[in-house]
């Protein structure tokens, strides 16, 4: 076969948990940096195409479209993304990692993403990138920021749970795939349809709110936002991290780690040998 069976793809995981698991401090904050970037570069792209566009619906899908660009950098370039890792309970539950492990790598990358992601986000408010369109692109920025920092903590939750079950499907076929177009091919179908549901990815969040966070220190952003209505109030550190990050980070574990990775470690791996 050109492809890893789903049964190879799990005892191939395994292998590779084990070696995110213990990849050194140091190292595992700079990939996760990196991975916090390309996804930050995948959120301004697809807002870029997407603004201009008329039509909302098409808007969407062109937007969706180019998103799936930062994670195939994730994937093929080499670094670490929280979202991916929360496979780590498949070599958690073989035995090979313990708790602490898998916990240490989990809070490490996702400081590491969000360092990554602000980063980039303060690159591009600053350089006056949103400025693109008459400033369309700015009001864009913090409309988009403010739906998610005013978003309910339950539509939040769900929505962060649907949003890592494909993402963590699209690391599970890129797993599978044995050359970089099966990979890039694989990655792309679940990443598009998570983006053009609207579903919510904790390090995309990362950067789409710190962006609307440094957009509000632009007052020519914030005049074009006000002209459009939108609520730029919403969009505080509270909102942030207590009404977006805390219900779609659990809502990604709980997508990822138990959805896809406790169930294809039981369809898989559960009762067999580690041989």
């Amino acid at each position: 076969m050109n492809f890893f069976s789903p049964a190879e793809v799990a005892k191939n995981y395994v292998s590779a948990g084990v070696a995110k698991a213990r990849t050194p401090i140091l190292r595992m904050l700079l990939l996760s940096v990196l991975a916090g970037a390309f996804i930050a570069m995948g959120g301004i792209g697809s807002t870029t195409v997407a603004v201009s566009v008329p039509f909302a619906s098409l808007a969407k899908f062109l937007g969706a479209c180019v998103f799936p660009g930062g994670l195939i950098m994730v994937l093929l370039a080499g670094s670490e993304l929280f979202t991916g890792n929360c496979l780590l309970v498949i070599p958690l539950l073989e035995k090979r990692i313990d708790v602490g492990e898998m916990l240490k790598n989990w809070v490490f990358v996702y400081f590491g993403n969000l360092v990554g992601a602000c980063l980039v986000a303060a690159g591009v408010v600053f350089s006056h990138q949103p400025s693109l369109f008459g400033n369309g692109l700015a009001v864009s920025v913090l409309f988009t920021a403010a739906g998610k920092c005013a978003m309910p903590f339950g539509d939040a939750l769900i929505r962060g749970i649907l949003c890592n079950f494909l993402v963590c499907i699209a690391v599970w076929i890129s797993f599978a795939a044995k050359d970089v177009v099966g990979k890039i091919a694989g990655v792309f179908f679940p990443i598009m349809m998570f983006v053009l549901c609207g579903f919510e990815h904790s390090v995309a969040n990362m950067y789409f709110i710190s962006a609307g966070l440094f957009a509000k220190s632009v007052p020519a952003y914030m005049d074009a936002a006000a002209a459009a209505g939108v609520n730029v109030g919403a969009v505080t550190l509270d909102g942030f991290f207590i009404g977006n990050l805390l219900p779609v980070t659990i809502g990604n574990i709980i997508g990822g780690a138990i959805f896809v990775g406790c169930v294809y470690w039981y369809c898989y791996l559960q009762g067999k040998s580690n041989g």
